[in-house]
């Protein structure tokens, strides 16, 4: 099994901030450096996340635990308090509490011991969004895209002119003297375009947040 690797101090709010910075247009460097994070870093959560929010961007409810509750879980914990004692302090359910210290807890060493930075990172991996991108289930719609954001010239009968390469590679167009080949399409011209070839087709449909 791939390690998930090391344990992170609540990020949620950190990941929701940079989300909401996306959705306003700025790009992911841009995104992470107004969050306080590494440029690399939101690269890479905008990467894996396929562009889309791997979380909820909605204030919490108060349905789950946060991290301050688990932060006082844990000390209680220490203090060798039992579940309904927490439960009553936190003015939480028992069952709630029991789960959260069997589901949450470390188990390095082969002892569940409870610690609240390792109880919140269980937590945010397991209400990441497990739906995988639409574009990288769909080949047809994948390829659709692919060839509108990479442009081609064409001739008078519509038909392709054989150029140098211009593919498509985050936000440019391959060598500098071949770009005149990358007549790109925008996102949302794509995804406005999409409605008009395949009216009937329900999964030729993908936003230009996604593209």
């Amino acid at each position: 099994m791939r390690s998930p690797g090391r344990p992170q101090v609540n990020q949620r709010a950190t990941k929701q901030e940079f989300w909401e910075r996306i959705a306003a247009g700025l790009s992911s460097e841009d995104a992470a450096q107004a969050c306080g994070v590494s440029q690399p870093v939101g690269t890479r959560w905008f990467r894996e996340a396929g562009g889309m929010p791997s979380i909820t961007l909605s204030p919490p409810s108060g349905r789950y635990l946060s991290f301050s509750e688990r932060e006082e879980i844990a000390l209680l914990r220490a203090q060798q308090c039992g579940v309904r004692d927490i439960a009553r302090q936190l003015e939480r359910s028992a069952s709630t509490i029991s789960r959260e210290v069997r589901r949450n807890a470390a188990t390095r060493g082969g002892t569940l011991q409870y610690r609240a930075t390792v109880a919140q990172w269980k937590a945010e991996r397991a209400a990441e969004r497990p739906k995988v991108a639409k574009l990288a289930q769909n080949t047809r719609l994948r390829a659709y895209v692919q060839e509108r954001l990479s442009g081609t010239v064409r001739d008078v009968q519509g038909k392709p002119i054989a150029g140098p390469k211009a593919p498509w590679n985050r936000r440019r167009h391959g060598r500098r003297a071949d770009r005149r080949w990358g007549k790109s399409w925008s996102p949302e011209q794509i995804s406005r375009r999409l409605l008009i070839d395949f009216p009937d087709d329900p999964s030729m449909r993908v936003s230009h947040e996604a593209i």
